[in-house]
């Protein structure tokens, strides 16, 4: 079982930044690649990107392409979201997620989830 963990949502104003982390814990992540989601009121869950286990490999969704960024350190167990060029269109609860492999993410095919975390950008 692998617990994760998201913090360092927030609000924050269009155009402005935020990282999100995602912290994981019990039986190691190792070999997982993990994914960022996000829930917007009112609409099913979506895709934003995933990396691979060694941080080789990345995917993003068109939206984000170029404005978020996911990076991981796996000596620390945790993973990151840095979210540029913020919108209000970005609002949403914010998820982690491990899975057997970026593509597998992209799918929906996820292992664990995290609990998430709240973003809310103001216009």
């Amino acid at each position: 079982q692998v617990q994760l963990v998201e913090s360092g949502g927030g609000l924050v104003q269009a155009g402005g930044s935020l990282r999100l982390s995602c912290a994981a814990s019990g039986r190691t992540f190792s070999g997982y690649s993990m994914g960022w989601f996000r829930q917007a009121p009112g609409k099913d869950r979506e895709f934003d990107g995933a990396i691979s286990w060694g941080g080789g490999s990345t995917l993003y969704a068109d939206s984000v392409q170029g404005r978020f960024t996911i990076s991981r350190d796996n000596a620390k167990n945790t993973v990151y979201l840095q979210m540029n060029s913020l919108k209000p269109e970005d609002t949403a609860v914010y998820y982690c997620a491990a899975c057997p492999g970026v593509a597998a993410c992209r799918s929906g095919l996820v292992h664990y989830w995290g609990k998430g975390t709240l973003v809310t950008v103001s216009s």
